[in-house]
């Protein structure tokens, strides 16, 4: 039997969501519902597993009595690991779907909630936030999403949009221009407050300046001189940890229901152009400041968690 190109195409998308289907219930439910079109009571059973069953299972029972993450983890010397295994974990487990309405989900924040603090920052609870707009970000985000009262953080990172539309966390030694880094991590956060506590015209603004920030630049050029301005933002990464790629500005922008327009042409042909000829993206660039969990996935190999994204992705743009 012969088929045309369209029909190899599907061919080989189905091959590929049936081994992104053999994988953790936390890229599961997600391919259910952003790939397969599952339906909803599906999509909700595999994500109960998440709290159970693998990956995430396995981050919640690191977790100790007073609210500590444990683990094995290159943790930057600058920090301590209190909070950065908290905000790591608790942003990754907000990645794979972790539902925040849990027995688990609620017992682990309310763990944090109640005792970890910035100890470097006027020990402020942990859902307050400390000083750099980009851990502040991933704060508001996590806040949010696991629907605790992040309100104060979220205010102090409106005040700090800088002139250029962007963040960055080096406004406060000095910085007047933004960094892709830090603005992507803010706009992540904006956006899962917006999505629990509902918008404001301030709160929208800051949004929309935000994103015209990145796509004025095409998702990873430099607006002065029109070079890339780092090699790495065109490799992708999973967990992304603070960094920034063109992947996660896109499924940003995808996550934000924003319509397509030819600034994203760039970024999308690099996505494009990393395929594999089974139909896979591969893991590249792993970042060292990540929690030690063994997802099988190696550097240069096909990554369920960039296909999906990827794919995803692609789903979005081409559907406009």
């Amino acid at each position: 039997m012969q088929h045309d190109a369209r029909d190899v195409i599907l061919l080989d998308a189905v091959n590929v969501i049936d081994w992104l289907l053999d994988s953790d219930p936390s890229v599961r439910w997600q391919v259910l519902q952003d790939l397969a079109d599952a339906p909803a009571p599906d999509v909700a059973r595999e994500r109960s597993r998440v709290a159970t069953d693998g990956w995430g299972a396995e981050l919640l029972a690191r977790q100790t009595a007073d609210g500590r993450f444990g683990g094995d983890t290159a943790i930057p010397k600058w920090t301590s690991s209190r909070e950065w295994h908290c905000l790591m974990t608790l942003t990754w487990l907000r990645d794979m779907g972790l539902d925040p309405q849990s027995a688990e989900a609620r017992r682990a924040v309310a763990l944090v909630r109640d005792n970890v603090t910035w100890h470097w920052w006027d020990d402020n609870p942990f859902f307050v936030g400390e000083v750099e707009p980009c851990i502040n970000g991933r704060v508001a985000a996590i806040g949010a999403y696991f629907g605790q009262d992040s309100q104060p953080v979220v205010d102090r990172l409106l005040g700090e949009q800088m002139a250029d539309g962007g963040w960055n966390c080096e406004q406060e030694n000095g910085s007047t221009r933004a960094s892709f880094h830090t603005t992507i991590n803010v706009l992540e956060g904006l956006l899962e407050h917006e999505r629990a506590n509902g918008t404001s015209a301030e709160l929208t603004a800051a949004r929309e300046r935000g994103r015209e920030y990145l796509l004025e630049r095409r998702l990873l050029r430099r607006l002065s001189s029109g070079e890339i301005v780092d090699p790495d933002i065109t490799r992708m990464s999973f967990p992304t940890s603070y960094h920034y790629d063109v992947l996660r500005a896109l499924d940003y922008l995808r996550a934000a229901a924003i319509q397509p327009d030819t600034r994203m042409d760039e970024a999308i042909g690099i996505v494009r152009s990393k395929r594999d000829g089974d139909g896979r993206w591969p893991l590249e660039n792993p970042h060292p400041d990540l929690l030690e969990i063994d997802m099988s996935e190696r550097e240069g190999e096909p990554s369920r968690w960039n296909t999906l994204r990827a794919m995803r992705v692609l789903r979005w743009y081409e559907g406009r």
